[in-house]
């Protein structure tokens, strides 16, 4: 009996490792001893997340050292490291480079990688985990009681959420820990938008976790990075003199659970043992003080040895399938640059006091419209309208600030017209011709790459004041006919205070696809105003 290793081909993909083990019937060389036989091995093909590749070659070396004696399958591992994302998509699209089994490094790409015909099935919940833990300079931590928190006191550096395990986890771990924390959609959206606005404007996404962890550990940095225990205390390894910390939060965290996944078409009974028998493999003692040595835990989540890590932890309940959906949809949306148009409401009413307030309805849209555009970066591109009826000669609307990028000048120009606007005494609202006007404006200069928007601010009932204009019907039905699927401008509409109608504006924005929001309360805008932003 022999055992021949063929070792590291460089594949496009990552490292690939090949064990077989063969054996002669009679053990007659006594390497493997037993009188097994692999004269015929399984073939499996394994893709894992690639700083698990060391541990899982080494355990298959031990398992093919074994195969054939004592019931050991006899295996020929070929294993590849790729990213988690991209095994998802590649057997979600029926690619042919699909592996039989997979250790993606979060369980939640599982669901992603649906073929349309199943899901694929876990053989073993864990072979291996790693905590996420958030890193930066000590001072960044004044305020730890939770993620949201945390991130609301300095400035995270999160890996692409949307190809990128510790990325997703951590937007997933502010809203697994609202359970505890009870934190409004307001708060949670006030952190996570101008958070997606500043990375989405970025031209290259983090994807590896020293990037962000060198710019943490700069002198007088405000960073924190969301990262796996396992890349800060490899960090840690490689940089002894980077003056960072690593912290979970008191609500707790969510895990890096690297489960081992079957994604073979065929033979999956087959491919199911060999799965089993690796990760028994990789959770015995041979593979336990070499996967601690890497900054992995064991499946039960026990402490790193050593000091190192952050020690025991508290566990976050692990997000639902829906749940993982809902929030990578909600980064990707909020995470596009904007292309839009702010049209502001400037009739006579926007001139009445606010009870409890010593400031008008306009006064408050003002300052909301003005702090709302600090929560977009210098790729957006922002206009400004206002309109009332009869506002510019026989229409009802004017533009102060044409659409163009987030320059120095062009957020000073913005700034300066908002600061100068001023209601119109005695003036009707002109909404609806308003509306389409602005549709058809955004819709002319359409940026594909972006999200493209009319917010529609306004505190009246559409044309009331205005009988010779068309009726809410029209309007509609005006708006519905400019609607493109294939180049979708979107009415977000905000209403002002107690007159402003719900119904109204939500068939305005509804006719276009978009969303409407009341403050009833106008000193409420800001909050709204953030929520629409979310619900673009």
């Amino acid at each position: 009996m022999y055992l021949t290793a063929v070792g590291l081909l460089v594949l496009s993909l990552g490292a690939v490792f090949v064990i077989r083990s063969i054996g002669s019937g009679n053990g007659a060389d006594g390497l493997l001893g037993g009188g097994g036989s692999c004269d015929d091995p399984t073939q499996i093909q394994l893709s894992t997340a690639p700083e698990l590749q060391p541990q899982l070659e080494s355990a298959a070396k031990s398992l093919a050292a074994k195969g054939g004696n004592d019931g050991v399958p006899c295996l020929q591992f070929t294993i590849t490291g790729a990213s988690s994302a991209k095994v998802a998509q590649d057997v979600a699209s029926g690619s042919d480079t699909r592996p039989d089994l997979w250790v993606p490094d979060s369980s939640i790409w599982v669901a992603k990688a649906d073929d349309g015909q199943s899901i694929p099935s876990v053989a073993v919940p864990s072979v291996a985990t790693s905590p996420l833990v958030l890193v930066g300079r000590s001072e960044n931590f004044a305020n730890t009681s939770s993620w949201l928190a945390s991130f609301a006191g300095a400035q995270p550096a999160l890996l692409d959420p949307l190809n990128q395990s510790e990325g997703a986890l951590a937007l997933l771990a502010i809203q697994a820990e609202r359970a505890k924390t009870s934190a409004s959609n307001t708060q949670v959206a006030g952190v996570l938008v101008p958070l997606a606005q500043r990375l989405g404007s970025m031209a290259k996404q983090y994807t590896e976790a020293d990037g962000p962890l060198s710019k943490a550990a700069a002198e007088s940095s405000n960073v924190v990075v969301p990262v796996s225990e396992q890349s800060f205390v490899k960090y840690q390894d490689e940089h002894p003199e980077a003056q960072l910390k690593a912290i979970v939060p008191d609500t707790g965290t969510l895990l890096l659970d690297y489960p081992m996944v079957v994604t073979g078409r065929s033979n999956t009974e087959a491919v199911t043992e060999a799965g089993k028998a690796l990760a028994q493999e990789m959770l015995g003692d041979a593979g336990s003080q070499s996967r601690e040595d890497a900054g992995f835990r064991d499946h039960l989540v026990s402490a790193l040895g050593g000091g190192r890590g952050v020690g025991d932890i508290t566990q976050l309940t692990k997000p639902t399938g829906s749940a993982v959906d809902k929030g990578l949809q909600s980064w990707a949306t909020l995470s596009l640059s904007a292309h839009s148009l702010a049209v502001l409401d400037v009739s006579g009413s926007m001139n009445e006091k606010v009870p409890g307030s010593t400031k008008t309805r306009m006064q408050l849209t003002l300052e909301a419209a003005e702090n709302g555009l600090k929560l977009f970066p210098d790729t957006s591109a922002i206009g400004l309208w206002i309109y009332s009826q009869q506002l510019n000669g026989t229409a009802d609307w004017r533009s102060l600030v044409p659409i163009r990028k987030l320059s120095t000048s062009q957020r000073k120009d913005l700034v300066s017209s908002l600061r100068g606007t001023q209601a119109k005494i005695g003036g009707g609202t002109g909404l609806y011709d308003t509306a389409i006007a602005a549709v058809r404006t955004v819709r002319d200069s359409y940026d594909p790459t972006a999200v493209n928007t009319v917010m529609l601010f306004t505190d009246g009932q559409g044309n009331q004041d205005d009988p010779g204009s068309m009726s809410l019907d029209q309007a509609v039905r005006a708006l519905e006919a400019l609607r493109d699927p294939a180049r979708p401008v979107r009415i977000i509409a905000l209403g002002i205070g107690p007159e402003a109608s719900s119904a109204e504006l939500a068939r305005l924005a509804q006719a276009t696809g978009g969303r409407s929001y009341v403050a009833r309360n106008p000193a409420d805008l800001q909050e709204v105003f953030i929520n629409a932003l979310q619900g673009r």
